[in-house]
This record gives structure tokens, C-alpha cells and sequence, in this order.
């Protein structure tokens, strides 16, 4: 996939271009779906939101935001962001569904990374990386890319605007702090 032709394509689709959709939708489906897959992998067994319906959503959202797409890249460092704040909205409703608001533990293993011995809810890391972004916001995005959205150190880099040496150390220390916030239990 020609970066290029993604990038002007999201922005003709900015500008209005409908057939612009038309092609974009193929370019960028496969992708999603990976992405929406790597997210779902962390889930319980019998978590009931598919991938597809992941991505679905999170494409119709990305399409009707005010946002001059940078590249390919900016494009799905956002749906990673989006894919992330789905999946969390989804266990909020689930949670507030039960009686008695208790939520139930999921293991993650984007979680296991950062903390083996941890088992801890796709609401506990959202909590933790919105308290880590309160004061370090590229961390948070790093840890986010990375882990929830697969990107390698290079996507992270170019879509970030950083090196590659930068995403890895932001990356180390991230995980560090989230191992002790995670662990604390605050």
C-alpha cells in the first residue's frame, strides 16, 4: 500500500470526495481488521464484540473527523487510539450492566508484557495510561501504538514524529511506570 495514495486519499475524503471512500475502504480494511484483532487477542473467550465490528465502527468514526491526515501513519496511530476508547467503552457497558457494577478481571496479553504476574482489566490499563498522559502524554501514546495498536518502533517514530531510539526508551520507561501503577492498585 502506497503511503502516498492513503494520505491523499484521506484527504480527498476530508474535502468531500465520496469516491475517495470508495477506494480508501479497500486500502486500509486489512489493516484495521489486524489491528482489531491484535486488540481482541488480549480478550476473554467469550467476549461477544467482534473485530469486525470493531473496525466497522472505528472506520466511520475515523472518516467523519475534522483531522488533516498527515499520512498513513498519523491515519492508524488514530485508529488505534479510537479501537482503544471502543474496546473500553464496550467494557464500561458491560460492567455497568451487572448488578452491582463488578467488574470482571481480563487478562491482556499487551498487559503480560509490562506486568506477567499481573491480572488486571482492560478498565484498570485504560485508567493507568489516562493517568500516565496527564504528564506524559508521548509516553502514553507510545505504550498505546505499541501495544494496542502493533505498530513497530518505525510507524511509532515517523507517526509520532520521533527517532527510533526515543520510542524505545519512552517505551522502557512507560512500562515501568505502568508495572508500579498497575501493581499498586491505586
Amino acid at each position: 500500500m502506497n503511503d502516498q495514495n492513503v494520505t491523499q486519499l484521506l484527504q480527498d475524503l476530508r474535502a468531500g470526495d465520496q469516491y475517495a471512500a470508495e477506494i480508501l475502504v479497500p486500502k486500509v480494511y486489512n489493516s484495521l481488521n489486524k489491528l482489531a484483532g491484535q486488540l481482541m487477542r488480549g480478550e476473554r473467550h467469550d467476549h461477544t464484540l467482534q473485530a469486525t465490528a470493531m473496525v466497522n465502527e472505528c472506520y466511520l468514526q475515523l472518516v467523519d473527523m475534522p483531522v488533516e491526515w498527515q499520512s498513513r501513519a498519523h491515519f492508524f496511530a488514530i485508529a488505534v487510539r479510537q479501537m482503544r476508547r471502543i474496546l473500553v467503552d464496550y467494557a464500561r457497558a458491560r460492567r455497568s450492566q451487572k448488578r452491582g457494577g463488578d467488574q470482571q478481571r481480563q487478562t491482556l496479553d499487551d498487559v503480560l508484557i509490562i506486568a506477567p504476574e499481573l491480572d488486571v482489566s482492560i478498565l484498570d490499563l485504560d485508567k493507568a495510561l489516562s493517568n500516565l498522559s496527564e504528564f506524559d502524554d508521548r509516553k502514553s501514546q507510545v505504550v498505546e501504538l505499541h501495544f494496542f495498536g502493533g505498530l513497530t518502533y518505525d510507524e511509532i517514530a515517523e507517526a509520532l514524529n520521533i527517532s527510533a531510539a526515543t520510542v524505545d526508551r519512552e517505551l522502557r520507561l512507560a512500562k515501568a511506570w505502568l508495572y508500579r501503577k498497575l501493581g499498586s492498585n491505586d
